[in-house]
This record gives C-alpha cells, structure tokens and sequence, in this order.
C-alpha cells in the first residue's frame, strides 16, 4: 500500500514545476527558516507547494544554529512585518547533546534540569520571534526516538528517553499554546508515515548535520503547507461522495438492498471504516453531500433502511442523484451550497467520472477509492489533509447541523409567496458584539476563508485580530445570527478604523449562507451607527476586486455611499456621510441588540 509514497513528488515533477511558475505573475509568499540543522532542501518542496496554490515562495535562511540570536533581533530582515510564515527547526541532537546523546550516562536531577533548559530556549525564541513578526510560526516538533538509549527498558521508565522526548513537546506545545498564530508540526507523524528508515539520511547527518532525507523534507513541507492553506483561505469545505463502490461496495441498482457490501465483516467493513471516517469530517465541520449516478429512491433506501449504515439523511446538506454527468451535479451542489467549486473535494471510484471532472472543473480536489482495494478508501480520506485546520471554532463543530437547517430555510423560501413574508416568518434575531477572547478565533478565520461577499479579502490571523480588538482606534465587530431553525453563528465581521472625524471600513464580510435576508444591510446600518456615535461624521471604504467577489461589488454605491477615486493597483474607494442614519425600511427583525446601547 503507497498512501503516503503516491504523494512524494519526483525531483523532475518539483523542477518542472517551480521552472513553470516563472513566467507566472503569482502573490509572494514569504517564509523565513530559523534552524539549528541544514535542512536548505526543503526549499524546492516549499516552492512547490507555494506553486500548487498559486504563490511564490521567497525562502531565507537564517544562519545555523543561531535561532536563539535571530528570534532576538541579530538578523534584521529575517523578521519581520513582511514575514508570512516562520519555520523553527530545533533538533535535538544539537539543542541538547545530553538528552539526545549521552541519555544513559544523566542522573534523574540531569535529565530534569536539561528538559527546562530545552524548554527555556523555547519560551526565548518563541517570544523572540513574536516580538518582530506577527507571521504564522510553525515549529517542528522533537522526532520520537526509533532506538531509545535505554533499549527494551526504556519503554518501562517514567523518566526514559522516550517518555523525555514527550515532555519536550508537551513543553513545545505550552509555550506555543501561550502565542496566538503558533503551531506545532508533528514530525513524528511525517515520520509515522513514511517510515524511519526513510525519514533520516544518516550519511549526510555527518557529513553536513542534514538529518532529513529529500523524501522526509518533501512530506514536511506537505505537512507545513496544510498550515499554509488554512491561513490564505483555502481549506476545503464540502466532501462530495459517490455511492456505489464508494459507500459501499457494489451497486444498489442492480444487487439490491440486501446485496450491497456494507456490515461488519470484509469487504463490507471496509465500507464502515470509511463511513466512520466521513462522520469524524462531519463531527470536525466539514458539509457532506452527495453526487450519484443512481436512481434516487434506490439510495435513499440504503440510507434509511439498511441496517448498517452510519450515514443518515440528516448528515447530508446537498444530494444531486440523477444521470447528469458529474461535473454539472457539482456546480449545482456548489451554488446549492452557496461555496466556490474549488471548495469541493469529491470522490469516486470511477477513473472515467473523475477525469471528467479534472478536465471540466480543475479546481475541484479528487480522490479515487479503487474498488479492489476498498480498505485504502478511509486512509485516503484521513491523509488528504483539505480539511485540516489548526483550529477549530465552535460554528466549525455545528456547520454541518447549520447547512442542515439552511436546507430547512431554502425549502421554506421556496414555499413562501414574497420575501418579506419569508423573512418574517423566519423570527430572526441579530447579536453584534466587539471581539473578545472566545470570538476572535471565529472572526479571523472568517476574514480567512470568506472570499465571495467580502469587500476587501485581507486576511487576518488569531494574531493579527487580537492586536486589531487590543487597539483604541479600531473596532472589531461580529454579528450573530439566530431564526426559529437555529443559531446560526458568528456569520458577519466588520472591522472599522478611526482617523479623526473620518471612520475608515477596512473589513466587511459575510457568510454566504446567511445571504438574501437583508442580514447584511442591517448589519452595515449597525456598523455606521456605531461610528457615528463615535462621533465620526463620515465612514470611506473601499472594494478591492477579485476573481470570487463580484457579487459585492455594487454593495457600497448601493447603501449610500458616493465614489470618490480609483486605488493604485486596483479597486475603488467610497465615502458616505453619517449623518441622519435611517435603517432600512423592510425591517423584518425579530431583535437586534447591540453592545452600545444600554
């Protein structure tokens, strides 16, 4: 089985690929490498993967083994506001000889006084580093130990080497716990997966303190560039599924309810295994939906009746069954979900249905469950990583029930004879609230991953939007909102600077699922009350247009405000006056509280 092996690109395939992206004009993506090993070859496998997502990778080297003195400020430039990402190597042969080297020969009180030293590095470096930089850290982690010093006995101690390894990283994991935008990349896990023996280069250790081999230092810059997707906005939302020999093994229209492959014995296990699986993208936030050849009333038979079954109907937020080809059902679950296709992961067991949607919809991420191999498919799914996130929000955890009731509220708007009508019947309530210490996780993945109505796409970390609620002359605001199929979450952001008389609009955003109700008219009425009485007398905004967020682009010439320029580099600037604020006329609301009103 080559899960992982399929997933390592050729030297050529890296070259070809970097060489390609010449010619290209792609957004820079600065990364800055603090270590105290060579590992200068992962540079190629990061500009590779910057490349697969549409960016440049600019790649500088901090010197070896000085991270303590560049986290500090020894090498200006390195560090800095136009850093995107910092990478931290810390082995540990070099940080500490005696724990990785000499482990048999240290007495309990040295083993114990050399984890603190370790940890105090940490704690410097880390706090070092956020002092110049705001960028993402990603710290590799302390590899677990293949052959520990005190062999057979070592796995029997409290205090052995290995259960040492672990404290090192559960120290690792507190002090970054401790920095917003910090985050640990597991290199055991890389390890795990590819195996020791082909994780270190023992050889070039000696001869250049290179530990890692080209395969390791590929699957790590892999394993960095999840964390990557997840700050520019481009983890993936929906998992799209076939049924037959995809859910389960055979097909349903032709075996039958009771032939289908799908219990607790092999191959039917198989199936379970990978339901199981989709079930824990589900319990993470990820929307499920399904795209089948198939009579419809056939599938829905499996999910309703069979007695082995894990997904339910009330898993699935979108299902297009039919004879359509593919790759029009996932345009139509797309806009059905109100997400881009590049939001869509979609699996199949067909070679022929998956080229076709390669072909019709590149931006759509596949996977193929080879039906001979059925055992593969749940590992497959675990390893893609398109889901991953190195945070998970409390509307994460619930997305999946909020999609199940945005079908509730499309299938009643449908039903509905007017809009106003539709709206009231809705009972909505809105909660606007400044960011806080639960809310700012949510708030900045929303200016992370919100890419169609959104004014301005900046994006901003955990980080970046702590400092931003901190500041005297910024407001941060979310909005909530709740009808009589559920709470919805945290579906607006507004973020709002104040120069003098004039409030400037650098962030509006909103969730597309919580469009067309006029949420986001009341919302932007709330934001300008706000400011005016904070006594500005004017708010400017601007639209900055991308490929996604057309639909905004007439959002603030039609609430009032006027045009005043064209920006340099692209988009338009707009100024509206706050006096004598009026709120819309179709006020269907329910209750709208605000924090700056008693």
């Amino acid at each position: 089985m080559k899960l992982f092996a399929d997933s390592i690109p050729s030297n050529e395939q890296v070259t070809d690929c970097v060489d390609k992206a010449e010619g290209l004009d792609l957004k820079p993506l600065r990364i800055s490498v603090l270590r105290n090993v060579t590992v200068e070859a992962i540079e190629s496998y990061l500009q590779y993967e910057a490349v697969r997502i549409g960016r440049r990778a600019q790649v500088d080297f901090g010197g070896y083994d000085t991270v303590v003195q560049e986290a500090n400020g020894a090498a200006p430039g390195l560090l800095d506001d136009s850093t995107d990402v910092v990478l931290v190597f810390l082995h540990l042969s070099t940080l500490s000889p005696a724990l990785a080297d000499q482990f048999a020969t240290l007495s309990p009180e040295q083993i114990a006084a050399e984890i603190e030293f370790c940890a105090g590095i940490i704690r410097q470096t880390i706090a070092g580093i956020r002092r110049q930089t705001q960028a993402t850290v990603l710290w590799a982690s302390f590899e677990p130990m293949a052959w520990p010093a005190l062999g057979i006995q070592d796995a029997q101690l409290d205090n052995g080497q290995a259960a040492t390894v672990q404290r090192l990283n559960a120290a690792l994991r507190e002090a970054l716990a401790a920095v917003p935008s910090a985050y640990v990349v597991d290199l055991g896990a890389v390890a795990l997966r590819l195996g020791i023996n082909r994780f270190y280069d023992t050889r070039y250790w000696q001869m250049a303190k290179a530990p890692y081999s080209d395969e390791a230092l590929s699957l790590t810059a892999a394993e960095v560039f999840k964390f990557v997707r997840a700050k520019l906005g481009k983890t993936r939302k929906c998992l799209v599924l076939d049924c037959d020999n995809t859910l389960w093994g055979g097909v349903v229209g032709e075996d039958g309810l009771e032939g289908i492959k799908l219990g607790t014995t092999y191959p039917g296990s198989a199936y379970l295994a990978f339901q199981r699986q989709i079930l824990e993208l589900h319990a993470r936030g990820v929307i499920i939906a399904l795209v089948s050849k198939n009579n419809e009333a056939d599938v829905w038979e499996v999910f309703d009746r069979h007695p082995d079954m894990l997904l339910k109907r009330e898993h699935i937020a979108s299902a297009y069954i039919n004879w359509q080809d593919k790759a029009a059902n996932l345009r139509s679950v797309a806009k059905d979900l109100n997400i881009a296709t590049e939001s869509l992961v979609f699996v199949d067991d067909s070679a022929f249905e998956l080229g076709l949607v390669e072909a019709e919809l590149p931006e759509v991420a596949t996977i193929r469950v080879d039906p001979r191999r059925p055992s593969d498919a749940r590992w497959l799914l675990s390893s893609c990583g398109h889901f991953d996130l190195p945070n998970l929000t409390a509307e994460d955890r619930k997305r999946g029930s909020l999609y199940q009731a945005e079908r509730s509220r499309r299938d009643a708007a449908a039903a509905a004879s007017d809009l106003a009508g539709y709206c009231r019947s809705l009972k909505i309530g809105l909660t606007l609230d400044f960011a806080n210490e639960l809310s700012i996780p949510r708030l900045a993945q929303q200016t992370q991953k919100t890419n169609q109505f959104n004014l301005t796409t900046r994006r901003y970390s955990d980080a970046d939007m702590a400092v931003l609620a901190r500041d005297p002359t910024v407001e941060v605001i979310g909005c909530k909102a709740e009808d009589k199929y559920g709470d919805m979450g945290i579906i607006g952001t507004a973020i709002v600077r104040y120069r003098g008389e004039t409030a400037y609009l650098d962030t509006f955003l909103m969730s597309c699922r919580a469009l067309g109700r006029g949420i986001e008219r009341r919302f932007l009425f709330e934001v300008l009350a706000s400011a005016a009485r904070r006594g500005a007398q004017s708010m400017s905004a601007d639209f900055i247009p991308t490929a996604k967020n057309q639909q905004v682009e007439r959002f603030l010439p039609d609430h009032g405000f006027i045009h005043l320029e064209t920006l340099e580099g692209g988009g338009e600037r707009y100024r509206r006056d706050l006096a004598n604020l009026v709120p819309d006329p179709e006020d269907w609301f329910e209750f709208v509280k605000v924090p700056w009103v008693d």
